[in-house]
Parts: C-alpha cells; structure tokens; sequence
C-alpha cells in the first residue's frame, strides 16, 4: 500500500488558548477516537505510547504504537510519528502527523494533515478500505472537536 496523505481542516468556535489545552491533553484526545485506547504519557509533550485495535476485513489489529512528538511550537503546532506493528497479523502501521492552530476573526481553525502507511497482511485488504477507516478516524476526531470546542 502505497503512503497516504491527508489534510482536514475545522474552524471551532473556542479561542486560541483553550484548543492549545484541549489538544496537548492526550488522554483526552484518545477517548476521541474509538479504535485507540490504554494511552500512557512517558514523557509530556514528547513521548507516548497507545494500543490501536481494529478490525479490518478478516484481521483483528491489533498494534502497539510508539509516538514520539518531534517538534512543538507552543500556540501553533506539533509534529507527531506512531509506529507500531501487529506480529500476530504481521502487519505494520507508521502515522506522520502535524496538528496546527491558527487564530480566526472568530474561533481557531484546527488542521491535522500528514501521511500514514499501512504494510503487511492487512495493508491486502486494498487501500480503499484503509482509507475509508483511516477517514473515520478523522471523522471522528473533528466531530469530538466541535462538540468539545463549538462549532463556529
């Protein structure tokens, strides 16, 4: 499967101050996406560690991922890398990552672009349902957003 890009973007009704809180508050952001869980801060804002488990075709993933944040600027992004590979499915997942806020006559906007890659017996499912889990994922992500920050 070749390496997929995405970039979605949401205007949320709260000021700049309150997304930066809201989204550097990982155990939080984990509860917003139902195929990650058992999230744990090694170190913060720079290291941690999640279980991904889905099922996807035949195959339950389930994959222990690594994250480390590469870069942050305080305000105004953070850069993200998750990697993790399921031995039992001998399938492997690398998720690059950049989260950016922005200030808005009204609101932020809140934009989450960057790549992932699936490998492996599941990556034979065809990308087309990667990427359709891959956008219910971001789906799911930006509807906490709104529910969390308002909408504009």
């Amino acid at each position: 499967m070749p390496v997929i890009q995405f970039d979605r973007g949401q205007v949320v009704a709260a000021d700049h101050d309150r997304c930066w809180r809201t989204y550097t508050d990982v155990p939080k952001l984990v509860t917003w996406v139902s195929v990650l869980d058992d999230a744990k801060e090694i170190s913060h804002l720079a290291e941690y560690s999640a279980v991904l488990a889905d099922r996807v075709g035949p195959f339950k993933l389930k994959a222990d991922l690594d994250i480390k944040v590469s870069e942050v600027v305080p305000g105004e992004h953070i850069r993200v890398r998750a990697e993790g590979e399921d031995r039992q499915v001998s399938s492997r997942i690398v998720i690059d990552a950049v989260l950016t806020l922005d200030r808005q006559e009204v609101g932020t906007l809140v934009r989450a672009a960057g790549s992932y890659e699936v490998v492996g017996k599941v990556a034979t499912m065809g990308a087309s349902m990667i990427v359709k889990k891959a956008n219910k994922i971001l789906d799911e992500f930006f509807g906490h957003s709104v529910t969390e920050l308002g909408s504009v």
